[in-house]
Parts: structure tokens; C-alpha cells; sequence
């Protein structure tokens, strides 16, 4: 992967995030302490963020810095979740293993 093709990964991040919480660029000003031409800046691939700046802006959309240099389609949206119902299933076959094992034990 080149540097364009991140910095181009990173600003659509940005951009797709703010636009999901239907917040303006001044909104995202306001709520991360970044300067609104900055902001402009990173989501029009201009200028790279610090970590500093990262970490400001992970903090405003309340989500891990690292996400903003994730590939569109890398993970899905909803790991979280997905994972969750693996580790339901698993709970579940594990209780069940073991109501069998008490029950074959009892006999």
C-alpha cells in the first residue's frame, strides 16, 4: 500500500465517520479541539494527523484511533457483534456439553 493510497483511506475515514453522525466540520471542530481548517485538511488528504490528533479525534467519534487507517471492507462494521454471537454459541454448547455430563453422571 503506498502512502496516497492511506492518506486517501484516512481522510474517507474521517469524512464517513463525521457524516455518519450528521456533524459539520465545525461541530467536529468543536467537540475534538482541532481547528476547522485542519479538519478540512485531513479530509481533503492534504496533511496527515499526529497521534495527538488522532487520539483527539478517536475520543470526539468515541472509537479506537487505529480505525481511521482501516481499508473500507478490511473488517465488517459489526465484528463486535459478530464475535458476540460466536462467543454466545460457544457459551451455550459448553452448558449444554456439561447438563449432558451431569445427566450421564446421575445414571
Amino acid at each position: 500500500m503506498t502512502e496516497k493510497e492511506l492518506r486517501s483511506i484516512f481522510s474517507e475515514n474521517i469524512k464517513e465517520r463525521r457524516s455518519s453522525c450528521n456533524w459539520s466540520q465545525v461541530q467536529l471542530a468543536q467537540k475534538s479541539g482541532i481547528s476547522v481548517n485542519f479538519i478540512n485538511d485531513l479530509e481533503a488528504g492534504r496533511k496527515w494527523a499526529s497521534p495527538a490528533t488522532l487520539v483527539k479525534l478517536a475520543k470526539a467519534f468515541k472509537m479506537e484511533a487505529y480505525e481511521f487507517l482501516k481499508p473500507p471492507g478490511l473488517l465488517p462494521d459489526n465484528l463486535n457483534g459478530i464475535l458476540q454471537k460466536y462467543a454466545d454459541s460457544i457459551h451455550h454448547a459448553l452448558e449444554q456439553t456439561r447438563h449432558e455430563f451431569v445427566q450421564t453422571e446421575q445414571k
